[in-house]
C-alpha cells in the first residue's frame, strides 16, 4: 500500500502563502480528486510531494516516507504536472526510451505504455507535431512507464476531446482498481466527479473538505453547489 499523506503542509513564496497548514490523505485503491480553483495551492502541493519544492513546515509522505527517501522513485510514483516538458524534436518512442534507460525501467515498457495511451501509431512522430491532447497522452505514458503504485496527475484532461476524457476516466478507474493511489488535480469538478471515490477540495491554500465524494452530494447539482461554496474566497 502506498497512500499519500500530507500533514500540516505550509509553503510561502515571498509574501504569498501558497499552501497553509494543509492536511489530507489520498488512500490506496482510490481515485482522489484534488479540486480547487486555479491558484488554490494544488500544483504547489503536488510539487512538494514530489520533492521539487521544499516545504516551510509540515510533511508529505508516500507510503510513509518522503519522496527523497524512495529507493526507486519512478517505480513508485508516476507524475504528470505539465504537458510541455518534452524535447520538440524527439520522437515519442525515443522520449520514453531515454526516461526508461535513466530510470532502470525495462525497455519493453515503452511499447506497452504507448499502446496503453493509444499512441502506438504516433510513436515515430516528433513531439512538435503533436496536438495538446497527444502531448497529454504522452505525459500519461511517461507517468505510467515505471508501473508505479502512485499516480499524481495535474489537469490530465486538458486538451482531450470528449472521447478522450471518457477514455481517461476508464484509465484512472482501472489504475485504482488495481490498488494504486491515483490523485487527479483539477479546477473543474465535472472532470473528476464521475471517476473519483474521494475528494480533497482546497481554496486559498487550505483544505475545505476531505473525504468520500458522496458525503458532499449525490447529484451533479448538489456536487456543484457544494464545490462552489467550499471554494468561495476564504478572505
Amino acid at each position: 500500500m502506498a497512500e499519500v499523506e500530507v500533514r500540516d503542509l505550509t509553503k510561502t513564496f515571498g509574501r504569498v502563502t501558497a499552501v497553509r497548514g494543509m492536511s489530507f490523505t489520498a488512500p490506496a485503491g482510490k481515485v482522489t480528486g484534488f479540486l480547487g480553483p486555479n491558484g488554490s495551492g494544488k500544483t504547489t502541493t503536488l510539487r512538494i510531494v514530489l520533492g521539487l519544492v521544499r516545504e516551510d513546515a509540515g510533511t508529505a509522505l508516500i507510503g510513509g516516507v518522503p519522496y527523497s527517501r524512495l529507493a526507486r522513485p519512478r517505480r513508485t510514483v508516476g507524475a504528470m504536472l505539465e504537458a510541455t516538458g518534452f524535447h520538440p524534436g524527439r520522437r515519442a518512442r525515443d522520449h520514453l526510451r531515454v526516461i526508461a534507460d535513466a530510470s532502470g525501467v525495462p525497455s519493453r515498457r515503452v511499447d506497452e505504455v504507448l499502446a496503453q495511451v493509444d499512441l502506438t501509431s504516433a510513436a515515430r512522430r516528433r513531439v512538435r507535431e503533436f496536438s495538446l491532447g497527444m502531448r497529454q497522452r504522452l505525459g500519461l505514458a511517461t507517468a505510467l512507464l515505471g508501473d508505479p503504485r502512485v499516480l499524481l496527475l495535474d489537469e490530465p484532461a486538458n486538451g482531450l476531446d470528449p472521447a478522450g476524457i471518457a477514455w481517461l476516466r476508464g484509465l484512472l478507474r482501472s489504475q485504482a482498481d488495481e490498488g494504486r493511489t491515483v490523485i487527479v488535480a483539477s479546477h473543474v469538478l465535472s472532470e473528476v466527479a464521475q471517476t473519483a471515490d474521494h475528494v480533497v477540495i482546497v481554496s486559498a491554500g487550505q483544505v475545505r473538505f476531505a473525504g468520500p465524494l458522496d458525503e458532499i452530494g449525490s447529484t451533479n447539482n448538489a456536487l456543484e453547489s457544494a464545490f462552489l461554496k467550499l471554494t468561495a474566497a476564504a478572505g
